[in-house]
């Protein structure tokens, strides 16, 4: 069972961790499972919605995928040394992705150095300011690291992550599932451009 956690801070964006965990949790009998994964038992989201979190933040050593959500309080987030020593995340066994402004929080790790992102445009000059080329464009991957911008994006994320453990049959049946009716295909395809598009091998 390949296992991922969602990492999601209080003041986060409902889009970001739910859309991601949602798609992949499609996978559970094919052995991907995900995980909301949180620094404190109960987290509230940018909307006022409180979740309680599925795994603590000590999850992220267990993971084999660690996704980084985004959300409003992105900035202090990075600012507390505390919370980000307790995102040990090592690309040489972990697939790590960030959502919008979790960009963030991968240059704080420094995981991001040498490499482009992709973020949302409130987050851009803050991830241009730790001297990160920002791309327009929703996805980019290099290695076992990936990026992705604009909230509606993260079915991307959740597809490079699928692709990835399980193949692209598997990100293909959950695309079509979810698709709006008479746009299967089309969904399919534009998410699939958008991740063998922006990502690139380790050389």
């Amino acid at each position: 069972m390949h296992q991922v956690a969602v990492v999601t801070f209080d003041g986060f964006n409902e889009l970001d961790s739910f859309i991601a965990s949602a798609l992949i949790n499609r996978c559970r009998k094919d052995g991907l499972e995900a995980f909301i994964t949180t620094p404190t038992p109960v987290v509230t989201s940018m909307n006022g919605v409180e979740v309680t979190g599925q795994r603590p933040m000590e999850f992220v050593t267990e993971a084999d995928v660690v996704l980084i959500g985004s959300g409003v309080k992105a900035h202090e987030v990075v600012a507390d040394d505390r919370l980000i020593s307790r995102l040990p995340l090592d690309p040489s066994r972990h697939l790590i992705g960030a959502q919008c402004s979790g960009a963030l929080v991968l240059a704080r790790l420094g995981l991001l150095t040498g490499m482009p992102a992709c973020t949302d445009r409130k987050t851009r000059p803050f991830v241009e300011a730790h001297d990160i080329t920002v791309l327009d464009t929703p996805f980019h991957a290099e290695g076992n690291i990936a990026t992705a911008g604009g909230c509606l994006a993260s079915p991307y994320l959740a597809t490079w992550v699928i692709t990835r453990t399980l193949g692209e049959t598997a990100a293909r049946d959950v695309l079509d599932y979810v698709a709006p009716v008479g746009e299967n295909e089309e969904t399919v395809e534009r998410a699939l451009g958008a991740v063998h598009g922006g990502e690139i091998a380790l050389r």
